[in-house]
């Protein structure tokens, strides 16, 4: 089988990086060669952007800026990380890709939806995933549990609730536009039933994807 690009998007809280994690662990059970990265930050260079986008205090990042970054994140990523680890097989779970920036700065933001497309292209040389698991889950419940679990609350996590409601409007219009790369998943239920649900769901895709190689 061909590597594939597995991608887990959502709100923020919504449980997709320890999602992610659990997904790894079964799919290492099952002798299957895969590893995790993320946007941002999945590079050296990456730790140094995510830090800028999700951490700076002293000054506001305008927008196009934070568009732009993300970008750049996203084309080292691609072609140090994700390219290669391709091209060996691997299977890759990736938490954030270019459907964050389309829900974030796109939705949330408001920027150019065609900027946006035109510098995802850019940077990603046209790969895409070949599955894009998306935690649905309510805003107020995501952010609810992140000051729950004490944890820190960065830049994106502090915007007001609109922009997260918009965010959360992109994602659902993704998954309708795109019915059959974007997975919805009900992320409201425990972390057991939420990983039951993606397992099943990756099952019949390892399935068809092995058929088809």
């Amino acid at each position: 089988m061909n590597g594939k690009l597995i991608v887990f998007e959502g709100v923020e809280g919504c449980g997709k990086t320890t999602q992610m994690q659990l997904c790894y662990e079964w799919l290492q059970s099952l002798n299957i060669p895969v590893l995790t990265t993320r946007e941002p930050g999945g590079t050296q260079l990456g730790l140094h952007l995510r830090e800028l986008l999700l951490h700076t205090k002293d000054k506001p990042i305008t927008a196009t800026t934070e568009l732009l970054l993300y970008a750049a994140d996203r084309c080292q990523h691609v072609e140090e990380e994700l390219l290669p680890n391709l091209k060996s097989g691997k299977i890759i779970l990736c938490d954030r890709y270019i459907d964050s920036t389309i829900a974030y700065q796109g939705y949330g933001r408001s920027l150019d939806m065609n900027i946006i497309n035109q510098l995802n292209s850019i940077a990603t040389s046209g790969l895409k995933s070949d599955l894009t698991l998306w935690l649905d889950l309510d805003v107020e419940l995501g952010l609810a549990r992140k000051r729950k679990n004490g944890d820190i609350v960065d830049r994106i996590e502090q915007e007001k609730i609109d922009f997260h409601r918009r965010v959360q409007k992109g994602y659902k219009e993704l998954s309708h536009t795109f019915p059959t790369r974007t997975i919805p998943i009900e992320a409201s239920l425990n972390q057991q039933e939420v990983q039951k649900q993606i397992q099943q769901i990756l099952t019949a895709k390892l399935e068809e994807w092995t058929v088809d190689s």
